[in-house]
């Protein structure tokens, strides 16, 4: 793809730049409050228009995972911080851009190793000693056949390279093998024909428990629960209630990893809550979907926290402000036309809420176009009311011809 680089418009602010790299959803939120503290932001996107690009002063369009294309953007922008904002990128190329003094969110060391659940799998489980499911590597059928009684069925595979649960599928019994291997060659990332199958962990609760590192010390969120429909989050709450040596366990493990890999930035760590026991699942060093709930639930959201912290400033106190829950607007269908209505009725179903549109330019198939927000006295209410205006709220797709 050509890369495309070019000026919103004019921005007279301190000569401090960072480069996006992912501009959706979540970048959209995490360029807001860079520029709240006068940063000029390059948002950068494998396509135009992603929401990060309509609210930053510049922007790139290229393909992330070619090495050569990434190399001339950031030598091209020369940004003073470098922020990764999803999985699928050349992150060896960061690993060296950091050897020559480039500055990567959290770092390119985090960067490089939860990208790969190989390498984010043997750190905690091999080198930290956390404790997780069982699992093992495979890259060929032979390979998987010979080693899944070590972890038996019901069991899970997945690519080393995906997210939201691309790739990702449940086998009970040998007859699955073949038809799972090729679903996580087909939708993992990288070209990688590379799996890990892990025992099916039968979980009470999985939760995300933000992490922060920043130069005032190791913050965490409350505890946030959620809903995965095939690995990827439909909804999210918070405080997710957990006993006082469960959440200690928890924030342990995550301040183990998060120290271990290094730098300043919010880490989304997952867990799966077994009776009086946490089990590892996954690391983001980047804010987590789950936690969009934090843009009702808290002072200071997940985005706000994220760039305070890689700015090098304090965090201080985090204010929760009450039980909270999210609901993802996942809309099927194809057009470059989206319409969305019926919003009055939406927040009318909830006294203290917010609806935020996404401001994706078009649909292929099932994308996340939006997230409802509800604050209530308990998580039940706010979780009820999420849904309710989820329900309200109509989206209409078409195709415009040139658009």
């Amino acid at each position: 793809m050509t890369q495309s680089l070019e000026i919103i418009n004019d921005y007279q602010g301190k000569n401090t730049t960072a480069l996006l790299l992912g501009s959706g959803e979540l970048g959209k939120e995490v360029a807001i409050e860079l520029l709240r503290y006068g940063i000029t932001v390059v948002a950068c996107d494998r396509y135009d228009n992603a929401p990060a690009m309509q609210v930053a002063q510049k922007k790139a369009v290229i393909n992330m995972r070619d090495e050569k294309a990434l190399r001339e953007l950031i030598e091209q922008v020369k940004p003073d911080y470098i922020i990764p904002e999803i999985e699928a990128i050349a992150t060896q190329t960061l690993v060296d851009l950091e050897k020559e003094g480039y500055h990567v969110v959290p770092s390119a060391n985090a960067a490089n190793i939860t990208m790969n659940r190989e390498a984010i799998r043997t750190l905690a489980a091999e080198t930290l000693q956390l404790p997780t499911s069982p699992y093992f590597f495979a890259s060929s059928l032979d390979e998987i056949r010979s080693n899944i009684s070590s972890v038996g069925f019901p069991c899970v595979m997945k690519p080393v390279m995906s997210s939201s649960g691309k790739g990702q599928s449940v086998l009970k019994s040998e007859d699955d093998i073949e038809n799972s291997w090729n679903e996580a060659c087909t939708h993992g990332r990288g070209g990688m024909t590379r799996v890990i199958v892990e025992s099916f962990v039968r979980f009470d609760r999985e939760i995300t428990l933000l992490t922060v590192s920043a130069v005032d010390g190791i913050h965490f969120c409350k505890p946030i629960g959620h809903h995965q429909v095939h690995g990827d989050y439909h909804e999210s709450w918070q405080p997710e209630d957990l006993s006082e040596e469960v959440l200690l366990q928890c924030k342990r493990m995550a301040s183990a990893v998060v120290t271990s890999l290094g730098g300043f930035g919010i880490f989304g760590v997952e867990f799966f809550i077994c009776g009086d026991k946490a089990i590892f699942s996954e690391l983001s060093p980047r804010p987590h979907d789950t936690g969009m709930v934090t843009m009702i639930s808290q002072d200071l959201s997940e985005f706000a926290l994220h760039v305070r912290a890689l700015l090098g400033l304090p965090i201080g106190e985090i204010t929760f402000i009450g039980p909270s829950a999210s609901a993802a607007v996942n809309v099927e269908g194809a057009g470059n036309h989206l319409t969305y209505s019926n919003i009055g009725q939406a927040l009318s179903d909830a006294p203290r809420s917010q609806v935020r549109i996404f401001g994706k330019p078009d649909l292929n198939g099932e994308r996340r176009m939006g997230v409802c927000l509800a604050r209530a006295a308990t998580v039940s209410e706010a979780l009820d009311q999420a849904k309710k205006m989820r329900e309200d709220l109509k989206v209409t797709v078409a195709k415009h011809e040139g658009a």
